[in-house]
């Protein structure tokens, strides 16, 4: 996909986490209608990450919460419980108000947008991620792939969900004008591009659970769950 984007003239570039706060305060709500296209690989992350056994599920980049919401509505047991960081104050209400009926097992942080340095070692047994990877700049997912393995306990599940950069020739010219928009007017597409996470996971440090490439309306998307070593 850089080789693509790099033939168009395109630059490759990330929001800051100022810009994307400003963002998505602004998109707030509306981030949801992207559910046409992101409910194809979300599912697949609910199927493949093992939600039942969950005990403890931490989010990062928790957006409206829709997402969490229907873990506690159908996969998390009752006993089950989740942190969800944003770097949105507007995602945060949102999320917040989405989870009111799961308050006394679900925390809603806002944080500064960087790795999650702060949280404990070994804590959690599942890290998910959904649409926030095509944010960040490669130096930012390899800082959070770090961080989310040295918060997973052993044997726990790192569940991912992104654009990518596609298979077939329509998934592949929707994924070059994604971060054509992108380097040009990235307020339009959210911040995001097109790009691959499997070459960031490393074998000495996940086992891959799952890995797929989907399309939805035209729109590609990646889903990756990999156990932690």
């Amino acid at each position: 996909m850089q080789n693509v984007l790099a033939g168009l003239g395109v630059k490759l570039s990330t929001l800051s986490h100022q810009e994307a706060r400003q963002t998505y305060n602004r998109i707030g709500s509306l981030q949801d209608s992207q559910c046409f296209y992101e409910d194809r690989a979300t599912a697949l992350v609910l199927l493949h990450g093992n939600f039942a056994s969950a005990v403890s599920v931490f989010e990062f980049g928790c957006g409206t919460g829709r997402f969490a919401r229907r873990l506690f509505e159908d996969y998390l047991p009752n006993t089950a419980r989740y942190r969800g960081v944003d770097v949105s104050p507007k995602m945060v209400q949102l999320a917040e108000t989405h989870l009111a009926s799961y308050s006394s097992r679900a925390e809603v942080i806002l944080t500064e947008g960087g790795p999650p340095v702060d949280e404990s070692a070994e804590f959690y047994d599942r890290f998910v991620s959904n649409y926030v990877f095509d944010l960040l700049s490669h130096e930012d997912i390899r800082a959070v792939l770090r961080e989310a393995h040295r918060m997973l306990s052993p044997g726990g599940l790192l569940c991912l969900s992104g654009l990518s950069s596609g298979f077939g020739l329509t998934s592949r010219i929707v994924a070059a004008v994604v971060g054509w928009i992108q380097a040009h007017r990235p307020s339009l597409v959210g911040g995001c591009r097109p790009v691959d996470l499997l070459p960031f996971i490393q074998d000495s440090e996940w086992q891959l659970q799952h890995h797929s490439k989907v399309v939805a309306f035209g729109v590609p998307s990646e889903v990756l769950v990999a156990k932690r070593c």
